[in-house]
């Protein structure tokens, strides 16, 4: 990987001395993480394993915390995706903790079922989905020196559900974009590069065709963008985006989106370097944050998978080192990341999507031995 992003965390205590790239052994801290007195007061994060293999992923990050000692406790609820709601009980569950760790949620297809995923994001205001997209070493793929952090606004456009059937057989689905929300999410975009050390920022769009919902999302990145004089700002059309993320993505560095072209852009992007099974994220907003796996949990309703434990564990316990950030537990954090990034490179324990043929379990074993 060319250059990991740091957490926000980490930029505030000791930017000047800290490697930017612990996973890589390229050096190490010469001043050390100063805590505030109660810092390393157990935290409650609320867990929701979700469907499907999400039962398998979670059970790999409670066994890998635990391991490590790590100041967490986990909060659990059962919640599935063929619900009509997220439960309120979860909801206040995660005001109050303000941060919850999660597995995927199948949404059926077609229907009237809402998708919870979105729910969860409205609910919470959760506006910025961030994927990081990077070559981990040992794992070989097309192209090198990828290293994409993809912003995504998650809470309007097509997600909005504003879908009605105006006559038997005619459908109308409104996609809404607006200023507060595109100038929001802009400018969560650019802070994340200005505070991870970042050069360039992308805003992808389609503003050739829908001049005035994209062009709208553009005009407010333009805005945002002259506020941020060192970092470099271009645009790419949404179609032309895709060609060059397969043909040429290193050029690529923080990616800004509106709601579904992000999808598309992320899952990409994931493909590129590994695919889902490997690619960390997470979904934030002012006061509270939802860490999941990074791209599209497609396999979720694999029931081949879970039937034969062979669900990939690796990008949900990478997002639980984002979490472990989040919660100023930096430490934690590196010694998660250091032991994943050893059994890919070891490449002796691997889950059927990465080239190997080992069971979660078995993964989860090599990454705890890793630890010590």
């Amino acid at each position: 990987m060319a250059r990991r992003a740091l957490p926000v965390v980490k930029q505030i205590i000791g930017r000047s001395s800290f490697d930017p790239h612990p996973l890589l052994g390229l050096g190490s801290r010469s001043v050390t993480y100063m805590p505030r007195p109660g810092d390393g007061s157990p935290r409650a994060v609320t867990l929701i394993p979700g469907d499907g293999i999400g039962v398998l992923t979670t059970s790999a990050v409670e066994q890998v915390m635990q391991a490590m000692h790590a100041p967490v406790y986990f909060e659990k609820y059962e919640v599935h995706g063929d619900m009509k709601t997220v439960p309120p009980e979860v909801i206040e569950s995660i005001r109050k903790n303000k941060v919850c760790l999660k597995g995927g949620l199948r949404t059926p297809v077609g229907g009237g079922v809402n998708s919870l995923n979105v729910q969860l994001r409205k609910e919470l205001d959760l506006y910025a989905s961030l994927v990081h997209c990077f070559n981990l070493p040992g794992l070989p793929t097309r192209h090198d020196n990828v290293d994409i952090v993809v912003v995504r606004e998650n809470t309007e456009g097509e997600y909005a559900g504003l879908e009605h059937e105006v006559v038997p057989g005619v459908v109308e689905s409104l996609k809404v974009i607006t200023k507060f929300c595109s100038e929001r999410i802009a400018k969560y975009a650019f802070e994340y590069a200005y505070l991870n050390n970042r050069k360039k920022v992308t805003a992808v769009h389609k503003a050739n065709i829908m001049k005035l919902a994209d062009g709208l999302f553009l005009d407010s990145c333009r805005e945002v963008a002259k506020k941020y004089p060192s970092i470099a700002y271009n645009e790419i059309i949404v179609d032309n985006c895709c060609m060059q993320l397969v043909s040429k993505p290193e050029q690529f560095d923080v990616m800004v989106t509106p709601n579904l072209y992000g999808n598309l852009v992320a899952n990409t992007a994931a493909g590129i370097v590994g695919g889902t099974g490997v690619m960390p994220g997470g979904n934030v907003g002012a006061n509270h944050a939802v860490f999941e796996q990074g791209a599209s949990a497609g396999n979720v309703g694999n029931e081949k998978i879970l039937q034969q434990k062979r669900a990939n564990p690796l990008a949900l316990l990478l997002s639980s080192a984002m979490m472990l950030r989040h919660l100023q537990f930096p430490s934690f954090a590196d010694r998660l990341e250091t032991a994943v990034t050893t059994v890919i490179l070891e490449g002796n324990y691997r889950t059927k999507d990465i080239g190997g043929t080992s069971t979660t379990q078995e993964v989860v074993d090599a990454v705890l031995a890793a630890l010590d």
